[in-house]
């Protein structure tokens, strides 16, 4: 009863109370249309969150961009403004459907550095009203398809993609791999963001390894808890690389009073923020830029040195302090010069369409689109709805209360110290001016990744089970595990390297007893065990080298094929060896030759080489031939026969002598050839190959080389045993492997065939650890000054037994064409010089015989008296008939020809 009388009494109420919301609303649709009717007015409403910060310096930037706009044009300006929490986009559509069925608006302005979602509701409303609806929140999404989905929308803020690419930049400056994305989710949903970020670190070789998805601020009841326990989770977590890509201020302090808390914002940890946050940074408070303390930053850039600026910085800090005396900050940030901006576009178009009649909604989005004007927040140019955005991005580092200006970055340059500037860009952020404070105050560049230490050391996997314990051993002594051999000795000097020139390096060795492709599978972040790195006589490949990061390789690797040597037998006409057929060719006709020039030159003046040319051919080739063996008896007369017979004589020693040391070398060297000559006699024959039982060359053998018929063997004392029981016809084994192995057995054993070519021998980190990049630093640097080498030698020293191990090869033309041509030019010489001697001398014996036939008329003085003479001589003896007794007519013209 008492209800009743509870509904009866109210019922007035709410009557009156109706009444009088439809009399305010007839009214103020009144006061809509006439102000609609005056062809000069535009009435624009905003919905905005009045008690934010964002939101005070939305509506004082554009109360003073229509008032200075209604102060030097005939055409007026009306805003209606709608307050609404941040968060609430049911609201803020509600909103805008009342100030366009209510107010009459014709353009609408939605605020907020977060309200896309409010934006994406209320671009809604103006398509079903079409109403330009200007927003001041920026859309990762495609802006075509953003335009194609609402043709009324004009974004007043560029697409996000420049930004991440900026931040992309940023993380490829540094070598960071791996990124962990923070960002507040909407429920409207905003994925292109994340998408372009993730696909700009892919272009720069790094990626996303964790994404933590906050919902809503608004949405959560207890939000230091559950904050507090979304960021726990970052510790369970490789990389310490964090990009915060979209949060509202309050989640912000949230987070990073959490992170620093559990030690998040602690050494080698790296913080990106971006223009959601920085774009506050002006105005928040000191603690909550504090707490941010060493974070790296992306903004947008604006100059505060034009007169726009300071002519709106002085009108904005009035009336700040008017409306709003609780502000601090009275200096205006980005947010307000895009709402400035934004009125002065509307401005403009409306200016340009001026006051008539057919004037409609579609006209003036396009006319707001068609804006080209310089802006207090950059250009104002439009592609496809969204603002073409030609700014460059401005970076930050945040130093306690404030922030240090770094420099800048544009997709056309790079990284730019001056924002003027055209040419002369980096693609590394290290160009620009030193990051003052890192967190934790890191005086190096971070590392981004978690960092071993005392409490907590590098976990590494060591092969337990080997074959060849120089390389890698695990020995358990009085239950303590030993480690030794050449692959841990290296790794040592490593360790030794990075702790003097960088940083502590604490770490335990932890033996595996399961393959290396499990071991190297364990230190990838999808195993069970995992462990942070690997060390021992891992092979780099590229299959495992997808999922975990190989060092530089400080060892060869290569596959080779090893058989067992088998004796050659004494052949018959081993005599014939050390020479070969050229060397044999030419000694002989280089004796042939000599034996032609000693007989030219004795066989008239030598009695020992008188006699029928046979007998005289028979005795030169004797005497030649006796020489070789220092043997010949014959004298000789000639000079010149002794001058190339001494010069033979040297050539025959120095041949001799090499004759008689190779001929003894393979008389007396064992002779050894390999049983198996070659791969494709293993195929062929199916004979059984050898390999290490616990490696990937099984499978090389099986799928590249086409071999069947293999076996493990898990020990290198058992190599031997199996060639001698005839087990195995040949062994495969990798570089390292092969230098053990024949320092015991190299009298034995031979190498066939090529080598197939691997990676090397490497460590192993986790994907995307810096840790593995200072490791190949080191191992560089070690190789470079010798260590490398020393440890070679002390693991693998020179066998002293291998030194009769070689096979004598025969003597070629090569090494003596030398002599040969001494020999050859000698002879030559002295022969042309006989020659020449003999000529000179048969011609003097031809004058004086001319000489005296004459009586002398050739000793007249002066070559024509001489031939005067001569043919008077002649023509007596033609005219007598008388003939010469002693001068021929050939011998009377060579004597005119003489003289």
């Amino acid at each position: 009863m008492h209800a009743q009388d509870l509904g009866k009494s109210s019922r007035p109420s709410c009557l009156l109370c109706l009444l009088t919301i439809f009399f305010l609303s007839f009214m103020s649709y009144g006061s809509t249309t006439a102000a609609a009717d005056n062809k000069s007015t535009t009435i624009i409403g905003v919905v905005i969150d009045e008690a934010s910060r964002v939101g005070k310096e939305h509506k004082t930037a554009m109360k003073i961009a229509v008032q200075k706009f209604n102060n030097s044009s005939d055409h007026k300006l009306i805003l209606h403004f709608r307050n609404i929490a941040a968060g609430d986009p049911f609201r803020a559509a509600t909103a805008a459907d009342q100030l366009i069925k209510v107010e009459k608006v014709q353009v609408l302005v939605v605020g907020g550095s977060q309200a896309w979602e409010e934006a994406a509701l209320v671009a809604d409303v103006g398509n079903r009203a079409q109403v330009a609806v200007t927003s001041l929140a920026a859309s990762a999404i495609s802006p075509k398809l953003t335009h194609v989905k609402w043709p009324f929308l004009i974004q007043m803020t560029s697409n996000s993609s420049k930004e991440m690419e900026s931040v992309a930049a940023i993380v490829h400056s540094y070598n960071w791999r791996k990124v962990i994305v923070i960002y507040e989710d909407d429920t409207y949903g905003d994925p292109g963001t994340l998408a372009v970020l993730s696909q700009a670190l892919i272009d720069k070789g790094s990626e996303i390894e964790y994404r933590l998805v906050l919902p809503p601020y608004s949405s959560l009841s207890d939000p230091q808890g559950f904050i507090g326990d979304e960021v726990v989770e970052l510790l369970s977590k490789k990389s310490r690389v964090y990009i915060l890509l979209k949060s509202s201020v309050t989640m912000a302090k949230h987070l990073f009073r959490e992170a620093k808390r559990i030690g998040l914002m602690g050494t080698d940890s790296v913080w990106i923020i971006t223009d959601s946050i920085t774009s506050v940074l002006d105005s928040s408070e000191p603690s909550f830029v504090m707490s941010m303390g060493g974070a790296i930053g992306t903004r947008s850039y604006y100059s505060e040195e034009t007169s726009s600026f300071k002519e709106l910085k002085t009108q904005f800090r009035e009336i700040m302090k008017s409306d709003s005396p609780e502000e601090d900050n009275l200096v205006p940030g980005v947010h307000a010069l895009r709402a400035y901006d934004s009125i002065m576009a509307i401005s403009q178009a409306v200016t340009r369409l001026g006051s008539h009649e057919n004037t409609t909604s579609e006209k003036l989005v396009k006319g707001i689109l068609s804006s080209d004007f310089r802006g207090l927040s950059g250009n104002i140019r439009f592609r496809d709805g969204s603002l073409l955005d030609s700014s460059n991005i401005g970076i930050i580092n945040v130093v306690g209360k404030s922030y240090k200006e770094l420099g800048f970055w544009s997709p056309e340059f790079g990284f730019l110290e001056d924002v003027d500037q055209v040419h002369g860009g980096s693609s590394s952020m290290k160009t620009l001016r030193s990051v003052v404070n890192w967190p934790g105050h890191l005086t190096r560049d971070p590392k981004g990744w978690i960092m071993p230490s005392n409490a907590k050391p590098m976990r590494i996997g060591v092969p337990g089970k080997t074959s060849f314990h120089q390389i890698v051993s695990v020995d358990n002594l009085d239950h303590v595990n030993r480690y030794s051999g050449f692959s841990i000795d290296v790794f040592y000097k490593v360790v030794d390297y990075l702790e003097k020139n960088y940083y502590a390096f604490p770490y335990e060795f932890i033996p595996f007893n399961g393959t290396y492709d499990e071991l190297v599978f364990n230190v990838t972040d999808q195993s069970y065990e995992n462990f942070d790195a690997a060390v021992g006589d891992i092979t780099i490949m590229a299959n495992r080298s997808k999922y975990v990061e190989f060092t530089q390789p400080y060892a060869d690797s290569g596959l080779s094929m090893m058989v067992q040597y088998k004796h050659e037998p004494t052949k018959a006409w081993l005599f014939l060896k050390p020479f070969s057929g050229s060397m044999w060719l030419g000694t002989v006709s280089i004796l042939l030759y000599t034996m032609f020039i000693v007989w030219f030159f004795e066989h008239k003046s030598n009695p020992d080489f008188k006699g029928t040319f046979e007998d005289q051919l028979g005795t030169a080739f004797w005497f030649t031939f006796s020489t070789l063996f220092f043997s010949h008896r014959e004298k000789v007369y000639s000079n010149f026969t002794k001058v190339v017979v001494a010069v033979w004589l040297f050539v025959v020693l120095i041949l001799t002598s090499s004759y008689t040391a190779s001929l003894s070398s393979m008389l007396t060297i064992q002779r050894l050839e390999p049983k198996v000559k070659d791969i494709e006699w293993l195929r062929k024959t199916n004979a059984s190959v050898g390999v290490d039982g616990d490696s990937f060359v099984k499978d090389y053998l099986t799928n590249v080389l086409g071999l069947q018929n293999i076996k493990g063997i898990d020990s290198q004392f058992e190599y031997h045993s199996d060639f001698d029981r005839g087990d195995i016809s040949a062994l495969f084994l990798e570089l390292p492997y092969q230098k053990v192995f024949m320092q015991e057995y190299c009298n034995q054993y031979t190498l066939v065939g090529p080598t197939y070519r691997f990676g090397g021998l490497g460590f192993v980190f986790q994907k995307g650890s810096p840790i593995a990049r200072d490791v190949s630093e080191a191992i560089l640097i070690i190789s470079e000054n010798g260590v490398l080498e020393g440890l070679e030698k002390k693991w693998f020293p020179s066998s002293t037994n291998c030194s009769a191990i070689t096979n004598t090869d025969n003597l070629t033309i090569e090494s003596f064409w030398g002599i040969y041509l001494i020999s050859g030019v000698t002879s030559t010489a002295c022969l042309l010089i006989f020659i020449a001697k003999l000529l000179v001398f048969r011609k003097k014996k031809v004058l004086s015989e001319i000489t005296r036939e004459t009586g002398g008329i050739l000793a007249e003085e002066g070559y024509w008296r001489k031939a005067i003479a001569l043919v008077r001589y002649l023509k007596y003896v033609q005219n007598n008939k008388i003939s010469p007794v002693t001068v021929s007519p050939t011998m009377s013209m060579l004597a005119i020809t003489v003289a």
